[in-house]
């Protein structure tokens, strides 16, 4: 049967985990915010371009940056949802390793004063 420490251990470990898996999403969505964002941009630039194909197709330009805003919008919002998650992994992995580091501290208090009892029944033994 394991003990609380190594419970503990292994929770930090897994909310640690959990929150770089957030972060890594939000970055994900942030990423993909700003290629759509530059996407849209350059359907943009390239409409008013005497040599582009806007003025045959402008319903077809039309919908790609619609579109490519669209997409930047729900990775901006994705990301959003995902700060507030990284928020709640901090807190839950800061509780967890503060639960950690009490029972740490106090299995070695316990330790220490095992120690000292044994000294002191050894001392006594010896008189």
């Amino acid at each position: 049967m394991s003990t609380r420490r190594d419970r503990l251990r292994k929770l930090v470990k897994v909310q640690e985990q959990l929150k770089a898996l957030h972060e890594t999403r939000h970055a994900t969505f942030l990423a993909a915010a700003s290629a759509a964002e530059a996407e849209a941009r350059d359907l943009v630039g390239h409409f008013d371009q005497a040599d582009s194909l806007s003025g045959l197709f402008p319903e077809l330009y039309h919908r790609r940056i619609a579109s490519a805003v669209g997409r930047q919008e729900a990775s901006l919002e994705s990301a959003r949802q995902e700060a507030s998650l990284i928020a709640a992994a901090t807190a839950r992995t800061n509780m967890v390793e503060r639960a950690y580091k009490d029972v740490r501290n106090r299995d070695e208090r316990q330790r220490s004063d095992r120690e000292r009892l044994d000294l002191i029944a050894q001392k006594r033994g010896e008189e």
